[in-house]
């Protein structure tokens, strides 16, 4: 019995592992993408365009649960900022910098549950926020001793932003989840899409940002392959994420930020230095205590 236990933990522990790897590395698949000449966000919108699609196939009914439900349109904007503000940020800044300001979700998790669930705040969640916020102090401050720990560019600002953006997508899933997962999926890969492609436009409009390069078969079978991989880390996570116990969900999830970090340091992507460390540990403690809670 006890082997048949360790074996069903076992599975969907792997599954949220492999959905966090696809997380943690995809930083290198958008940098390839936008040296072919396609922006993370048009990459983004092509993507998700691609899950939606194959989850209309399977559940069409989704559209109309969609159309009828507004809150679940806050949760296409929330789904939608949180891809095209990431996938944006690691394809332009350091990426260890990118996903440690990005996982100061749950300081912004825990204000909105406040706010949208009426959650009550502990002393204790209070103190996490400020050990959170500590970290993010030293990871921002800057070479000057005498600067504030403000962002420094946009990819700090886009990150911050994807933050918040998917802590507001986890507390609006919370809040909707008497509705069907199709639905909810349909809103989160329709939102990677709308989000994306509209930005991507705006942006491709005022002359910012490139437009999609000529069909190619480098690029396009690039974008398709890397639609499929987070297709099939979206199914890993609701295959382990429904499997195990939330804390232990959001725990495993951290290994995202050392996915990300190790391929970064190793491919020249980031550097791991010893204040970047420190501030890290602090944002990593905050969100493991807040997954234990």
């Amino acid at each position: 019995m006890a082997t048949e236990a360790r074996g069903a933990t076992l599975v969907p522990v792997l599954a949220l592992l492999f959905n966090a790897f696809v997380w943690g590395v995809s930083w290198w698949p958008f940098r390839q993408l936008e040296g072919l000449g396609l922006h993370p966000l048009w990459a983004t919108a092509l993507i998700y365009t691609l899950c939606a699609l194959v989850l209309l196939v399977q559940r069409p009914m989704a559209v109309a649960e969609l159309v009828r439900t507004p809150a679940l349109w806050v949760l296409v904007a929330a789904a939608g900022t949180t891809n095209a503000t990431f996938n944006w940020a690691v394809t332009v800044g350091d990426v260890v910098r990118v996903v440690l300001l990005f996982y100061l979700m749950p300081v912004w998790a825990l204000l909105l549950a406040r706010v949208l669930l009426g959650e009550r705040l502990t002393a204790l969640a209070l103190a996490r926020v400020a050990m959170a916020l500590a970290g993010a102090a030293i990871v921002l401050w800057p070479q000057g001793a005498a600067d504030w720990p403000v962002p420094q560019g946009v990819a700090d600002w886009l990150a911050l932003l994807g933050g918040f953006s998917f802590a507001l997508n986890n507390v609006m899933l919370r809040r909707e989840a008497q509705r069907s997962a199709s639905a909810r999926a349909l809103a989160m890969f329709g939102g990677g899409a709308v989000v994306a492609g509209a930005l991507a436009a705006a942006l491709s409009a005022s002359g910012t940002a490139s437009w999609p390069p000529a069909p190619a078969a480098p690029w396009m079978l690039g974008a398709l392959v890397l639609g499929l991989f987070f297709l099939l880390s979206n199914l890993a996570l609701q295959h382990g994420a429904s499997r195990l116990p939330a804390s232990v969900t959001a725990v495993v999830m951290l290994s995202e930020v050392l996915f990300a970090s190790a391929s970064a340091v190793a491919l020249g992507a980031g550097v791991l230095s010893a204040r970047l460390a420190v501030g890290g540990l602090l944002i990593v403690l905050a969100s493991m205590l807040a997954a234990r809670d």
